[in-house]
C-alpha cells in the first residue's frame, strides 16, 4: 500500500502533485472510497461526514474531480457480506480516511475487517487527513483537544513504521504546538512527524518522503541504556545486567 497522509487534506499544489504521483495517473482517471467513520462521535459529526462526502470540507478530499467516489462506511461493514464490501475495496485506486476520533477510528478499522485487508492493496493509494493518518502508526498520543490533559498512548494500526501529529502549531489546536508534541514524542517508542497544515508523509515500499510547503519536524525519542544495550545483544539479552527487551514478534 502507499500512503499520502496529510494533517488537513490536499491544501497545496505540492500535495495535490505527490497524490498524482502515487495514483500514477490524473485524479479525474481514478475511483476512490470515503471513508466518513472517524468524525461521527464528534458534535455534528453526521453534517460534517454530509460536507465530506460532498466535497464541502476544508480538506477537498472528495472534491477533486475524481472519476468515481464511493463511501464505505466501517461500522456497517460487519453487516455486510464480505465479497461485498472487499470487492468494492480493491477495485478502487484510493482510501480518502477523514479524521476526528482516532481511537474510536481504530476500533472500526479492525472491528469491520478493513484493517487486516489493508497490507493486501499493495497499489491502493490511503490518502489519511488528521486521525486518519495517525491510526497508521504503531502507537499514537492523543489529547482530545485539551491542552491541559495528560496524553494517552494508544496502540494503532502499524501500517507505517513512525507515529504522526497534525495540525502542529495551528491556532485552533493549542494542544499540537511543537513544544507539547515534542513532550509527547519523548515517550512514544517510534519516531514522530510533526507535521502542519500544510505538510503531508508520503511511503512507498517503506520509503518516507515529507512534502511540505509549510513546517514540520521529525523528532525520535532518546533511547535508554537499557535499549541501547539490547539493540546490539544476541537473543534478546542484555550484556549489561542480564534484562530482557522484548523482539518485536514477542
Amino acid at each position: 500500500m502507499k500512503f499520502l497522509l496529510t494533517s488537513a487534506g490536499i491544501k497545496n499544489d505540492s500535495l495535490r502533485s505527490a497524490l498524482i504521483d502515487l495514483l500514477g495517473k490524473p485524479i479525474a482517471e481514478a475511483s476512490a472510497l470515503c471513508i466518513p467513520t472517524a468524525i461521527y462521535p464528534f458534535p455534528g459529526g453526521p453534517s460534517m461526514a454530509y460536507r465530506f462526502i460532498n466535497g464541502e470540507t476544508v480538506n477537498h478530499l472528495c472534491g477533486l474531480g475524481w472519476k468515481s467516489l464511493g463511501v464505505l462506511e466501517l461500522t456497517a461493514l460487519p453487516s455486510i457480506k464480505e465479497e461485498h464490501w472487499i470487492a468494492a475495496v480493491q477495485e478502487v485506486d484510493a482510501l480518502l480516511v477523514m479524521g476526528g476520533d482516532v481511537v474510536y477510528l481504530t476500533r472500526w478499522m479492525r472491528e469491520s475487517g478493513l484493517a487486516a485487508l489493508l497490507p493486501s492493496l499493495r497499489e491502493t493509494v490511503y490518502v489519511g487527513v488528521s486521525a486518519g493518518s495517525m491510526v497508521t502508526a504503531p502507537v499514537f498520543g492523543e489529547t482530545y483537544d485539551d491542552p491541559d490533559r495528560p496524553f494517552v498512548i494508544e496502540k494503532g494500526l502499524g501500517l507505517v513504521d513512525f507515529a504522526l501529529v497534525p495540525h502542529v502549531d495551528h491556532a485552533d489546536h493549542p494542544e499540537s504546538s511543537m513544544a507539547k508534541v515534542e513532550r509527547m514524542a519523548a515517550e512514544l517508542p517510534v519516531p514522530t512527524y510533526a507535521i502542519d497544515d500544510e505538510t503531508a508523509i508520503k511511503v512507498v515500499d517503506g520509503n518516507v518522503e515529507v512534502v511540505s510547503k509549510g513546517h514540520w519536524k521529525r523528532l525520535a525519542r532518546p533511547a535508554s541504556r537499557h535499549e541501547l544495550c539490547c539493540a546490539f545483544s544476541t537473543n534478546g539479552v542484555c550484556a549489561w545486567g542480564g534484562g530482557h527487551w522484548p523482539r518485536p514478534d514477542e
